[in-house]
């Protein structure tokens, strides 16, 4: 079991990830330790954040416990089963059912106002010109000093080098967290 939810959630979890697991591509919600590095260098007086695949909220609940306004959130949910719980639990932020893929198309911001972005998104089972339209689009309301932080079960970043290059990214290790379900290392994507 997690440390961040409930017996509940993780039910829940499961239960979607049974149904799913392509989509899903996790067996239980994000741990505390996971959600703590995540939002480690994400502060308050930076900005809005952006947040991709929040699930059932546990990098939303750490970044509100940092400090950030429940209106400076936006969590972009393809599933409409982790819409409704996250609508409910964070009813001042901007819920938005979408794929993160279409993110540039859907014009969610006018011009580049978000500091960070956050991305609980399986991309290790994604093909690589969908992770490319997704960070593309995340990139597209970035700041020039943002940055866009993502988790992987790998053994190493789960943006293939040739996206990064492709989208003049550099990707740095930050942290792992091997008290999570299953073990995450965390990584931080910045322009070059």
């Amino acid at each position: 079991m997690t440390n961040t939810g409930t017996w509940a959630d993780f039910a829940y979890f499961f239960r979607t990830w049974l149904s799913d697991p392509l989509r899903v591509a996790a067996v239980a919600p994000s741990g505390k330790a996971l959600a703590r590095i995540m939002t480690q260098e994400i502060r308050p007086k930076n900005g809005p954040v952006l947040e991709l695949g929040p699930g059932t909220g546990a990098f939303t609940r750490a970044l509100l416990e940092k400090g950030i306004e429940e209106s400076d959130l936006t969590l972009i949910e393809f599933g409409s089963e982790f819409r409704e719980i996250l609508e409910k639990r964070f009813p001042q932020s901007r819920v938005l059912l979408m794929d993160a893929a279409e993110l540039a198309q859907n014009g969610i911001f006018e011009g580049a106002p978000v500091s960070a972005v956050v991305s609980g998104l399986p991309l290790l089972s994604m093909p690589a010109q969908k992770v490319t339209d997704i960070l593309a689009g995340a990139f597209h309301y970035l700041r020039e000093d943002g940055a866009f932080y993502q988790f992987t079960y790998g053994p190493r970043c789960p943006v293939p080098q040739r996206v990064l290059d492709r989208l003049d990214l550099r990707a740095t290790h930050i942290g792992r967290a091997v008290c999570n379900l299953p073990p995450a290392a965390v990584y931080r994507i910045t322009r070059r």
